[in-house]
């Protein structure tokens, strides 16, 4: 049975979305920023303690395990299940937010996958990009509104006010983008979010509402 529709009053206003790991998402309104909530590093010795007690404990084979294998065991599974708890509440909450303030979403259709192949996966792993990602589909769908799913090729690399693309990607390490055609100036994970508005068309008419050239068509949900 599909999950039934609780339509909210119309915002007219869009947002762009950028997700990341130094903050989870960030938004083209600095007012629906989310920071990493670090779940996952709060718990990170209360859990390191439980799994070292496993791991004295831990039965050989064909032996029956300990009680005291079987506490930590079960101690470890309990804060796993908090730690997943915390990062869906924290989704939902923002999601709700989000969706109640604005009519037309814009988010980088993100792939899990690229961070985890790379040295960010823990960190990636601990701002539960994906889950908060489907959190926000999930509240747009049943408050009527519209996501739009952007490609994210080259959204470091495009200007979100004249849409013109830099010939090199910046590194990680450089958190200024600076367009080399127009001159604007911005932190690169907001120009980043600027550019999810510019490639859905939801940027108003002028120069910030230019779509980059080549853009992709992005996927409504």
């Amino acid at each position: 049975m599909p999950a039934r529709t609780e339509a909210l009053p119309a915002t007219g206003r869009a947002i762009g979305i950028d997700w990341g790991v130094k903050e989870t998402a960030t938004t083209t309104g600095d007012d629906h920023d989310l920071p990493h909530p670090e779940h996952g590093k709060k718990a990170a010795d209360r859990l390191a303690r439980y799994q070292k007690m496993m791991a004295r404990r831990r039965p050989r084979r064909g032996q029956a395990a300990s009680k005291g294998y079987g506490k930590a065991k079960r101690q470890a599974a309990k804060v796993h299940k908090k730690i997943a708890r915390q990062r869906r509440d924290t989704a939902r909450k923002w999601a709700k937010r989000v969706t109640a303030d604005f009519d037309q979403i814009a988010v980088e259709d993100f792939k899990p996958t690229f961070l985890a192949r790379s040295t960010m996966a823990r960190k990636a792993a601990d701002a539960a990009i994906g889950a908060t990602k489907n959190a926000l589909i999930e509240m747009a769908r049943k408050h009527g509104r519209t996501v739009h799913l952007v490609h994210p090729a080259h959204t470091t690399m495009d200007c979100g006010r004249c849409g013109a693309r830099t010939k090199r990607a910046l590194p990680l390490s450089e958190r200024t983008y600076t367009c080399t055609t127009c001159g604007a100036a911005s932190p690169r994970d907001k120009n980043s979010a600027r550019v999810m508005l510019v490639r859905a068309g939801l940027n108003p008419a002028g120069v910030e509402g230019v779509r980059p050239p080549g853009a992709p068509l992005q996927e409504a949900v």
